[in-house]
């Protein structure tokens, strides 16, 4: 047990917090080397651009749900990961909001490689406190809950106190075994989420018997991911008066919104990211000397026209 190496599987619905958990661990002082596998639903991927410079390693897998095909993928980075082990020694699965943790987990025990030389040390699930409501009675969203062994329910600064207390009695009647940590923008004792040692598989059966049998499962059809990527410059007063209008046309069928642009001629990158009707900018890394400056969005959500968001996009441009 002390050769192998301890794994976190970082999930949660769209939005909720991911991304912006993984950069607090990075960044924080805690004495570990961590590589971190970053899966994304889509095309484009933009997740392992928003992780902040670290020397840790980023490795991203784009091919769609790692709950399905790019589970293969997952176990091929793996064992790529263990033959250079001595460089890390934790490892951090984030998966795409829209999987199911339970075939991560398979993976665990399916797979001679991970088996061997990984230790599932915990399934971490990030919770919007805000948003999830809207999502209460999606399958990905319920199982990420579930299979939890540690919840952060975050954003609670954007709820009143009963209906915070409504949620958590919600998650309790799923999950009465988790521990559930309340949070604003996921800052957390590092203690709670890394070296916990709270997977159990027998715990993992009790909510799903079959689950080490299960084959594939099933996906919302209507939810896709559509990928925009432009070159030129971005007019960035343009950008905000269609993106504004477009979360009050569409924002309860946007599930995520999140971009890299190349903005009013600027220095940085511009970073934007949303959820629903919430929307937010910053200016993000600088753009390097001789980088090819490109613009790359990713929408989620339900029954999204391509030609529509592209359009729209297109006319922001200087």
């Amino acid at each position: 047990m002390q050769n192998l190496i301890p794994t976190t599987v970082l999930t949660g619905y769209l939005g909720a917090g991911k991304t912006t958990l993984l950069n607090y661990i990075l960044t924080a002082q805690h004495g570990k080397r961590i590589a971190v596998i970053v899966n994304e639903f889509g095309e484009v991927g933009i997740d392992n651009q928003l992780v902040i410079d670290a020397d840790e390693e980023i490795f991203e897998m784009n091919n769609g749900c790692i709950c399905c095909t790019v589970r293969t993928d997952l176990i091929r980075i793996v064992t790529t990961l263990m033959e250079r082990s001595e460089d890390f020694d934790y490892l951090m699965i984030e998966t795409t909001g829209l999987a199911d943790p339970a075939p991560v987990i398979q993976s665990f025990f399916m797979d001679e490689v991970m088996r061997s030389r990984l230790m599932l040390d915990a399934i971490v699930t990030v919770v919007d406190a805000k948003y999830i409501w809207e999502h209460w009675d999606s399958s990905e969203a319920q199982e990420q809950i579930a299979f939890a062994d540690v919840i952060l329910l975050n954003k609670v600064d954007l709820v009143s106190p009963p209906i915070l207390e409504e949620l958590e009695q919600r998650i309790r009647s799923m999950n009465a075994i988790a521990k559930i940590h309340q949070t604003q923008h996921c800052q957390v004792s590092l203690d709670a989420v890394l070296g916990v040692g709270a997977f159990d598989l027998k715990n993992a059966l009790s909510v799903d018997p079959e689950f080490l049998d299960e084959e594939a499962h099933d996906h919302d059809e209507t939810v896709s991911s559509i990928s925009i990527q432009e070159p030129g410059v971005v007019n960035g007063d343009q950008f905000n008066r269609w993106l504004y209008q477009l979360v009050q046309a569409r924002g309860p069928d946007l599930f995520r919104m999140k971009g890299i642009l190349d903005m009013d001629h600027a220095s940085r990158r511009f970073v934007f990211q949303g959820v629903h009707m919430t929307l937010d900018g910053r200016p993000g890394r600088p753009w390097q000397p001789g980088e090819t400056r490109r613009n790359e969005l990713v929408f989620i959500g339900r029954d999204l026209d391509k030609a529509e968001l592209q359009r729209g996009f297109s006319e922001c441009l200087m």
